[in-house]
């Protein structure tokens, strides 16, 4: 890490310490991680090294093998990393792209701070767990992936709940990982939307993770989520890279 923005790779090894998988595979320059089925980087094969790979076309099949032994369909994430002709190889093999998303970083400045009425837990407790299921996409598989993340996780994390009146409102998880922070799970129950929460409750997520030493945040968000990225936007996080995941068919 230089004094400069952290650049992609940097990134990306900081979101897949963030986004633990129990079954890991290295295959060339990709990381090869299997779940539950849920959440799409713990079951994916993700790109580190956008150097020319003569054995790319060969290295497919055995990564689509690893996915068959899991039970799962075969997913690749596409990123800057890619090595050169991972794309037109997967079109090729009937794989179709889906859910484009931004990487967005800012600086961990005055936008992030305490607040009295977000708790950092160490845990994913019950009424955290609450706040994240009304959240979107969250799917059983989802829910299981986040119950086993304490276990798993290697680097400082936190749970942020926010309350209202001891209401369980708003809810992030965040990771301190060196001088990057990870922002994630950010949700807002249906009733306590439209209030400002989701930014204060990423606000502190940031301040925690300032505290153990991060000094720039990054997070993930689709590009069709407009109101996430305005609310990050405020929070001085703009797009970094973009990548998207193919899958079969």
């Amino acid at each position: 890490m230089t004094d400069d923005l952290p650049t992609v790779v940097e990134i990306e090894r900081a979101t897949l310490s963030a986004v633990p998988a129990p079954r890991i595979l290295f295959e060339g320059g990709f990381v090869v991680r299997s779940f539950a089925g849920g959440t799409g980087r713990a079951n994916a094969a993700c790109p580190l090294d956008p150097t020319s790979d003569p054995a790319l076309p060969a290295r497919i099949p055995r990564i689509e093998a690893f996915y068959r032994r899991a039970g799962f369909r075969p997913r690749f994430r596409s990123t800057p990393l890619d090595p050169p002709g991972l794309v037109p190889l997967l079109e090729a093999r009937g794989y179709r792209a889906h859910d484009e998303s931004q990487v967005i970083l800012g600086p961990l400045g005055e936008h992030f701070r305490d607040d009295a009425d977000c708790t950092a837990l160490a845990a994913p407790d019950p009424d955290w767990t609450l706040v994240m299921a009304s959240g979107e996409h969250q799917v059983p598989a989802r829910q299981a992936e986040k119950a086993r993340m304490p276990e798993l996780l290697g680097v400082p994390a936190a749970w942020i709940l926010l309350r209202v009146d001891r209401n369980p409102a708003a809810c992030a998880f965040v990771t301190a990982d060196g001088a990057l922070a990870g922002l994630f799970d950010l949700a807002v129950r249906p009733e306590f939307r439209r209030r400002g929460l989701g930014s204060r409750v990423m606000s502190a997520a940031g301040a925690w993770a300032r505290a153990q030493g991060a000094r720039f945040a990054y997070a993930q968000v689709a590009c069709t989520n407009a109101a996430s990225l305005a609310l990050n936007a405020g929070l001085g996080l703009t797009e970094r890279y973009r990548y998207r995941y193919f899958l079969p068919g």
